[in-house]
């Protein structure tokens, strides 16, 4: 993995999305989220988390944009400037064997599903991690029931790699790559 900067100010306009930094606004949002048993079914063990939960992560998320130079954007409604969603690049710690790889990874609001929110940023962010930042090494993880996330990697040009047992929590998952360049 090579990065040429390490950005901490970061924001991406699409069409429909604003892909940004963490605000407070967005802690309501996402703690919304991550209490939705549809939106944490795929993610770890299913189970789904509480506020302070939720406020950890934001907080992780900002310190991966300190520490690593990339993190997960706060996905933003332009039509709307509710939060529905994040998007972006992390580290992915509870599955060393694809390391020194970084993820591509999503999660969105049910109410936004269906609409391809999920594609459009999720292939911005692609494209700022490649140009701006130079990372080379991508992969993105779904639990072999997700379909749409399956189909969003696709979408990016990611191929598969292997099915292996994510070990944090026993379940099946598949390990998309993106090819090198």
């Amino acid at each position: 993995m090579c990065l040429r900067s390490a950005m901490t100010q970061h924001m991406i306009n699409t069409e429909r999305l604003l892909l940004r930094g963490w605000k407070p606004d967005d802690h309501a949002p996402f703690a919304a989220m991550c209490a939705d048993p549809d939106v944490m079914r795929y993610i770890g063990n299913g189970k789904t988390r509480t506020a302070d939960d939720a406020a950890r992560h934001i907080a992780s998320f900002e310190k991966e944009w300190s520490e690593r130079g990339f993190g997960l954007f706060a996905v933003e409604s332009k039509q709307t400037g509710d939060l529905i969603g994040f998007t972006g690049f992390s580290w992915p710690n509870f599955l060393p064997e694809v390391f020194p790889s970084v993820e591509i990874g999503w999660r969105f609001s049910r109410p936004s599903w269906g609409k391809g929110y999920a594609s459009e940023a999720a292939a911005a962010a692609l494209s700022f991690g490649i140009d701006e930042l130079g990372i080379t090494d991508i992969v993105s993880i779904y639990q072999i029931e997700n379909g749409a996330s399956a189909r969003i990697m696709q979408k990016l040009g990611m191929t598969f790699d292997r099915r292996t047992i994510d070990p944090t929590c026993e379940r099946e998952v598949e390990v998309y790559r993106l090819p090198q360049q």
